[in-house]
Formats: structure tokens, sequence, C-alpha cells
């Protein structure tokens, strides 16, 4: 096993989406560790407080070549990441091992016509936020004494699809943007592989976010996390994607309301534990009734809306091995 370090640089970065035909950042073997830098808010650079914009972010900023500019998304992602022995039909494996915050900003968006109540607001609002890396915690709004530790996670974690390229904002079945708030470390993340090598890429790093991340982002805030990339031939016949917690086993859903993207995760979760548990559907579907938790990962990331299923693993009789 090798440990690399990826940091984010003009020729290591993507913006906007992803694609197949980016050519790759670095090229690992399965089960090799990354140690991975991802900067947040290229579209509001230049309005921002330097501590959100140290030198080798404005560099990117300034200089990315459009050959990395792939999409209409405002997502600034770090990769692709080629994994030698992942090829069409595998699972990918991401072991998220660690996460912490970059720098000591973050910044919060909202606007007319976008987040869950797009008719709120006739004006958009920006907010840069401190973050006390300190004590890991931030105060919002400023001067209220509301304090909100520190929960950070990636946003973003996808794998290159055929055809053309992909916008960043909506998630789907290939991961993207995903921004689940339970995929935190220590934790496994499993992706379908479309295309050979999975070319996977990560980013939209978030400090903290609540279920359904309302009113359009999370605290949006520069990441370095470490991660291990596996091929896992074996289990590409799982309901994809998929993770698993320190807690509990999660299937995710997508789709234009939150119904249908609840009737996904719900089916998932019935595929899952019938593969894994061995339960007829029937059962399956009246164990989700009883016992698996469905929460609203997103309501934000148009055209797509988000819900997870919430396994707990302490009410299984034995763990589930993957």
């Amino acid at each position: 096993m090798t440990h690399y370090t990826l940091r984010a640089s003009c020729e290591t970065v993507h913006f906007g989406g992803f694609s197949h035909q980016i050519p790759p950042a670095l090229t690992v073997r399965s089960g090799d560790r990354i140690t991975i830098e991802t900067f947040s808010g290229l579209p509001m650079y230049e309005q921002a407080p330097p501590e959100l914009v140290p030198p080798a972010f404005l560099d990117i900023c300034r200089h990315l070549p459009p050959s990395r500019r792939v999409g209409a998304g405002p997502h600034l992602l770090t990769g692709p990441i080629y994994v030698e022995q992942a090829q069409p039909g595998d699972a990918l494996e991401v072991r998220l091992e660690s996460i912490q915050p970059l720098v000591p900003m973050g910044f919060t968006l909202m606007r007319p016509g976008a987040g869950a109540l797009p008719d709120l607001l006739d004006q958009p609002g920006l907010s840069f936020i401190p973050i006390d890396l300190a004590s890991g915690t931030i105060e919002f709004p400023a001067g209220s004494g509301i304090r909100l530790p520190l929960q950070p996670f990636f946003g973003v974690l996808g794998v290159a699809t055929p055809g053309g390229d992909r916008n960043s904002i909506p998630p789907g079945d290939y991961g993207g943007n995903l921004d689940n708030r339970l995929l935190q470390p220590p934790c496994r993340l499993f992706l379908p592989v479309y295309m050979p090598g999975a070319l996977f890429s990560i980013g939209d790093g978030h400090g903290l976010q609540g279920d359904g991340e309302v009113c359009l982002t999370a605290l949006e805030t520069s990441m370095e996390g470490t991660i291990q990339l596996y091929a896992r031939p074996e289990l590409g016949h799982l309901p994809l994607p998929l993770a698993e917690t320190t807690t509990a086993w999660i299937t995710m859903g997508f789709g234009a309301t939150l119904d249908a993207a609840l009737e996904t995760a719900l089916q998932r979760m019935v595929d899952f534990l019938a593969l894994t548990l061995h339960l007829t559907p029937e059962d399956a579907y009246m164990l989700c009734s009883l016992g698996v938790h469905f929460h609203i990962t997103q309501a934000v990331n148009r055209p797509q809306k988000g819900v997870h299923g919430i396994l707990p693993k302490a009410i299984l009789p034995h763990p589930i091995e993957l």
C-alpha cells in the first residue's frame, strides 16, 4: 500500500462537474491511501475575506485552464483519481478516514428561486462565517451566542460516467453532490463504477450541515482529508450508492420529488436487507417500517432531491460484513 498526498492545484482540480475526458490527477492501486486537499468558494472568491482564499486557492481561481472547467455547477473538485483495478460493473469502496478544515473561514449562501423555500426571498444572501479551529465551533448569527459544533464531511464524492459532462449540482447513482451529513469519518461509501479506473473526484467540504440543507448550502469551506480507495468487483450487485458508518448502514435515493427519492431509498433498503440478511421482501419491507429511519438528505440540489434510509446496527443479530 502506498500513501499519496494530492494537493489542489490547476493541474489536479476540475470545476463545475464530472467528465471521463479529464486526465487523471493521480493514479493509484486498489487499497492505496490518499491525503487530499480540497478548496471551496471559487464563484465568490473576489468577495471573500483573505482567510477563505489562501495563495494556492487564489492561483486556481485566477488561472484554472478552460479544459478543467467541465460543467455549469459551482463545485471545485480534486481529481479525478484513477484506480488501476477498478472496472465497469464493480463497486468502488471509499474509506473516509479523517477530515479537517484547512482555513478559519466558511460561507453560507442563499438566493431567490433556490433552496427549499424558493419564494421566501427577493434578494440573495451571502454570509462569511469565521471558524474557531481551536474549539471546533462557529457562532451564527454573529453576536447571537448560538454556537454550533463542527461536524465536517465532504459534500461531493463521485465517479465519472459515460457520455457528456455531468453538472456537479444534482446527485445521482454515481454519487456526486450527495450532501449526506452522516458521511463523517470513519465511514465507508460504496459507489458503482462506470468507467475504467472509476475516475473518482471529491470536494465541497462542509463544516456542518442540517438534514435538508434547506437554504441552499451548508457551511462551505476548504478541507483536507485522508481516504482509501478499493476496487470491489464482488460488490457490484449491491443497491448502490450505499454507506456504512460506525452505527448504521445507509441507503440513498434521488428523485425529482421527495416522494420519489424516498421510494428509491426504501426499495434499496429492502433489497439490501434481502441480500445481506436473507429476509423475504415482505419481511424486509415491514422491518423498514418498524426499525429503519428515513431522513431528508437535501431538498435543494435541483433537479434531484435526496432521501437516505438508516439501518441501526444495534438491532442486528450479527454484523453485516462487506
